[in-house]
């Protein structure tokens, strides 16, 4: 089963609470992942960040509703019970409890912003959130989501951009971004030249200030090719004139399956293929041709802060 949204969660939620009792949020967070079948890779199944599973998030958010709805309390740190307003709710017997059905709540409203309409009933049924289009996905995952979409723009702004600029700009771009990643010698006396007209080797990063240590590069700025065997086999051969055995081809197209198989199966010497995704990603994380505009800090409150028995 697929992991349910924060509003799917709501009802089952509070049908977990209905014997009354005070529940655990880790205690009732495994109850719910039990109740929808989730398999242990669901459960633990992380949100982009990779800081926190996307289920229990999803409870999170569900169980922040639930609270400015009255439908439930916090009778102390990570604990949870249902309220009489819960009961209530519950005794109508509900087929759904979703945002629509908790904006008839004045609390809800106030907590989201929103006005009450002057129809007071509160809809159970099957179609309450019909007719209104209501967002399935927990804040922080609108944040990541929209992040995301931010990110696969940029990374293909980038590639446009890359694919019209000069094959010598190229050169140089690729080159910035492994001094970016971290070739070229951890003090930064590393040197670059330029082509060396080895055979299709257009630069070499010295990794130590004697040169003891190389990595030869291979630059291909290309629009709808994809760069096959031919190419590969010449550069790897191409690098016993300047002794290394470490090289990086970078592409902003791709690389056809030949090339990919031929560098899996070479012996002593180390081939790293970048494709133009992979170029776009590393360039938006090393800031290489980017240039940050906004800054966003999010913030939680520290239970420990507010942990009385400790000193």
């Amino acid at each position: 089963m697929a992991i349910p949204d924060f509003q799917s969660i709501m009802l089952p939620f509070m049908q977990v609470l209905s014997d009354e009792k005070t529940w655990t949020t880790k205690e009732l967070t495994e109850q719910l992942a039990v109740h929808f079948k989730l398999s242990e890779a669901e459960r633990h199944q992380l949100l982009p960040s990779g800081q926190q599973a996307i289920f229990t998030n999803r409870v999170a958010w569900a169980k922040t509703h639930l609270k400015n709805a009255g439908l439930i309390l916090n009778p102390s740190r990570g604990k949870v019970n249902i309220a009489d307003a819960g009961l209530r709710i519950l005794n109508q017997k509900p087929t759904i409890i979703n945002c629509k059905v908790l904006k008839q709540f004045p609390s809800y409203l106030k907590f989201i912003g929103a006005k009450k309409s002057d129809d007071d009933t509160v809809d159970t049924s099957d179609d309450a959130d019909e007719g209104e289009a209501e967002n399935t996905k927990t804040p922080l995952e609108l944040i990541e989501s929209s992040f995301e979409a931010l990110h696969k723009a940029t990374a293909e702004e980038l590639l446009t951009k890359l694919k019209t600029c000069s094959p010598a700009f190229f050169e140089r771009v690729v080159v910035l971004l492994l001094r970016a990643m971290g070739y070229g010698g951890v003090t930064g006396d590393g040197s670059v030249t330029g082509k060396s007209g080895d055979g299709g080797i257009d630069g070499i990063i010295k990794e130590d200030k004697l040169g003891l240590d190389v990595v030869c590069i291979q630059a291909k700025r290309y629009s709808d090719l994809s760069v096959g065997r031919p190419i590969v086999q010449q550069f790897v051969g191409s690098m016993d004139f300047v002794q290394a055995n470490k090289g990086v081809i970078i592409t902003t197209s791709q690389f056809s399956k030949d090339a990919n198989e031929f560098v899996d199966r070479i012996v002593g010497k180390k081939i790293v293929l970048i494709d133009g995704p992979k170029l776009a990603d590393f360039m938006i994380e090393h800031n290489v041709g980017i240039s940050k505009t906004k800054i966003y800090e999010l913030k939680e409150v520290s239970n420990d802060f507010f942990d009385e028995d400790e000193g």
